[in-house]
């Protein structure tokens, strides 16, 4: 909702920092950024909901370590176009800086379009691309596990101490063959946390194995329980326990001071994010070619998409599924919801929310959904920068605070205390033979 008058910069510090305050004031685990490779195009355009200018994220999150005490700070970084010394030392260096907040969204890159911006270029098929990033988290954890946790000793007396070995490693597999001493010694929450979302069969058994967190996609309640159900017995017969593995769904919130008003305004939200011109163009991506010679408040296009085997968009996420049956439902939706616009289609299909309601309600949904195991927990992303989490942490936080389901103070200091995570194991004890 970058164009709503109450929205803030994308990519001030200031609009990072406020959220980050807000968030750690509200008592979250951790503040989650993404990460972009490659600016996203459409018909060879920037695409309008694309951030020009967005900073690095373990950039944005080393300032924020200095300014914030306790809330993790978590960074999206692609095991694609990394290589696992580099990537862990930054990702270890923020751990230090910060001690023992940080945590790695670890990604996938799947096409040669983004791969262009690299000195490697192309891109990896799908079963490459996770082999590979099983590699470097292996490679990764190795280098973080180099350091024994009473390795290093600095002492004014007896000077600076370090064990026998510290900081050697030596990994090898297909796509790593790397050997040294690691510079950062051990993280004070022992190794960094990793994050995983991706929902392939491949991206469900790479988490289920070596993930501590699975960012979910799986919001509402009976396909997030469904979601969570799979990914809990993936986990054990990988040889881990539940409690190795928290399962965070993407989550909306909508307050308001009744109800009502609190579906005016979500109905409002959703035609703020789908913009007219927006609209035409989620469509184009199924119907594959140029419509905009549409009225976005008629109806669908009356004639068949174009698969010609090109894509008119360029690092957006695809509208996933076979582009006739798409067409086909959507005219079946828009017949059966009483004759609804192009945009509203999309406004149906494309933008979910999750909970809607005045705060007492949206905290009892939560319960709900967390009780009955459609996650362990929420990971809160809000409609406006910087603004967009200051209802959510005013209103329904000490709802849950008053209920006892959610902390009043943090009891721990770093990240893994924050979810309750156990210790690690130590690296290679994750490998599996899955293939993948």
């Amino acid at each position: 909702m970058w164009s709503d008058p109450r929205s803030g910069s994308q990519i001030d510090f200031d609009s990072f920092e406020h959220l980050a305050r807000t968030a750690e004031r509200g008592k979250f685990d951790f503040f989650f950024l993404a990460e972009g490779q490659r600016l996203r195009e459409h018909q060879g355009r920037i695409f309008e909901l694309d951030v020009a200018g967005r900073p690095d994220a373990l950039t944005v999150l080393a300032a924020l370590a200095a300014i914030t005490d306790r809330i993790g700070l978590a960074a999206t970084a692609t095991a694609t176009y990394n290589e696992p010394y580099e990537l862990a030392r930054k990702i270890a260096s923020l751990d230090q800086l910060s001690a023992g907040r940080a945590a790695w969204n670890v990604v996938t890159s799947p096409d040669a379009w983004t791969g262009e911006n690299f000195r490697r270029g192309g891109f990896l098929p799908r079963e490459e691309r996770y082999e590979r990033a099983i590699e470097f988290v292996e490679a990764a954890r190795t280098l973080w596990d180099s350091w024994a946790p009473d390795a290093h000793v600095a002492d004014a007396e007896g000077g600076v101490f370090a064990a026998p070995g510290a900081g050697r490693f030596d990994y090898r597999g297909r796509h790593f063959a790397i050997e040294g001493r690691f510079t950062v010694p051990r993280s004070p929450q022992d190794r960094p946390v990793l994050i995983q979302a991706g929902d392939s069969e491949d991206g469900r058994e790479f988490g289920a194995a070596h993930a501590d967190v699975i960012f979910s996609r799986h919001g509402e309640y009976e396909a997030g329980r469904a979601f969570y159900a799979d990914m809990k017995g993936r986990a054990a017969r990988h040889g881990r326990s539940p409690d190795e593995l928290k399962i965070l769904p993407a989550v909306t919130a909508v307050i308001g001071a009744t109800a009502e008003e609190a579906h005016d305004k979500a109905a409002w939200i959703r035609r703020q994010q789908v913009s007219p011109q927006n609209a035409i163009q989620f469509v184009e991506q199924v119907w594959g070619r140029d419509l905009s010679d549409l009225d976005p408040d008629g109806p669908l296009p009356d004639f068949d998409p174009v698969t010609d085997g090109t894509s008119i968009a360029r690092g957006r996420v695809r509208t996933g599924g076979d582009p006739f049956e798409l067409a086909r439902a959507w005219r079946e939706l828009a017949a059966a919801k009483g004759g609804l616009s192009l945009r509203e289609v999309v406004i149906e299909v494309a933008a979910r929310q999750t909970f809607i309601g005045t705060a007492e309600h949206v905290a009892d949904r939560m319960e709900v959904h967390v009780r009955d195991g459609a996650g362990d927990g929420f990971i809160l992303v809000p409609h406006l920068t910087p603004a967009g989490l200051d209802e959510f942490v005013d209103q329904v936080v000490p709802i849950l605070q008053e209920r006892g389901v959610f902390r009043t103070e943090y009891q721990g200091t770093t990240l893994r205390e924050h979810l309750h995570l156990p210790a690690p194991r130590p690296a290679g004890a994750h490998r599996t033979d899955v293939a993948v």
